[in-house]
């Protein structure tokens, strides 16, 4: 088990980490999210052993584990860290790469090792291609490759898919966090993108300004939004009041999803004027002021601007959210 405990860490004047409390267990998948400079990067590298902490404590199976005034080499023999600087080997081969840690008394077992994880990575086509010659999400799934070679028995991933197409990076996730759980290799992922770990985490931490605002299971978290900080991490939101739809509610507000508000044809719903239709292939996004506000809601065609119309959201869900 990997516990932080309570740590702290500044650069200069400002906390880039403000007492940090966590831990995870072997093969446990735990995300960090939150906006740039929030402290997601410097908490991987406090973790791996690149910073000196001002407070608290990291341990691992019980025993701590230091930064670099303690350690010639930094970083931690067991743990791999995929930084957003990529390191790798321009002028070899997408194979010498993967390839580059791994024992050479069993060459046969070094092969399928290697094969092994570029078929991970789905990098098979271009496995004798010089790295130089790759676009730079090809590079980053080498990157990818190489730090899960020595398998680790804790991953840190820094904006792992940030650089690869989207047609692939959804086909890689599934690859990459089955790979992690079949190896029960534990797996810390800093992201602001919720694709990366709605699906796959465990547990989702969020970070503002060097500080844990919330955590929980990837449902929860979304099902029932802490703060509109971390529920727009997920999607776009609409912050209103609960009475906007039912007066029988208290004028409290609450966090509603563009896909929680519908467009209704009954009397029960309240007036809005489409403003803006965004298209956006399987569903338009509609921008609609109600009153003072302009809430943004989804739908499954496009609306005329200036329509008149009427929106409604359910009760349930409502009182669910006060």
């Amino acid at each position: 088990m990997l516990v932080i405990n309570n740590i702290s860490f500044q650069y200069k004047q400002q906390k880039n980490l403000n007492h940090i409390s966590f831990k995870i267990d072997k093969g446990e998948h735990i995300a960090v999210m939150g906006e740039s400079g929030c402290g997601k990067s410097t908490l991987l590298k406090a973790i791996y052993g690149l910073l000196d902490l001002n407070e608290g404590s990291i341990s691992y199976n019980d025993e701590l584990l230091f930064g670099p005034q303690e350690h010639l080499v930094p970083g931690h023999p067991f743990m791999k860290f995929l930084t957003q600087q990529l390191n790798i080997m321009p002028f070899t081969t997408v194979f010498e790469n993967v390839a580059e840690h791994l024992s050479r008394f069993y060459m046969d077992e070094r092969e399928k090792r290697t094969l092994e994880l570029i078929q991970v990575v789905d990098l098979m086509p271009f496995k004798d291609t010089k790295v130089k010659n790759l676009s730079g999400g090809q590079k980053q799934r080498v990157a990818l490759a190489k730090v899960l070679a020595k398998e680790p028995e804790i991953l840190l991933l820094d904006e792992p898919f940030s650089q690869i197409d989207h047609f692939r990076k959804n086909e890689l996730r599934y690859r990459l966090f089955s790979y992690l759980k079949s190896k029960k290799i534990s797996c810390i992922t800093a992201t602001h993108d919720r694709n990366d770990v709605l699906p796959f985490a465990d547990e989702i931490i969020i970070m503002r300004n060097g500080k844990i605002t919330t955590k929980n299971n990837p449902q929860t978290l979304y099902q029932q939004p802490f703060d509109v900080y971390s529920a727009s991490l997920f999607s776009e939101v609409n912050e209103v009041p609960a009475n906007l739809f039912f007066n029988t509610m208290p004028e409290t507000n609450i966090i509603l999803y563009p896909d929680e508000i519908s467009i209704t044809s009954n009397n029960h719903g309240v007036n809005g004027v489409v403003e803006k239709c965004y298209y956006l292939g399987e569903i338009y996004v509609l921008k609609i002021s109600v009153e003072n506000l302009l809430l943004t809601i989804k739908h499954h065609k496009a609306i005329a601007l200036n329509t008149m119309l009427k929106i409604t959201c359910s009760k349930k869900l409502i009182e669910e959210r006060l």
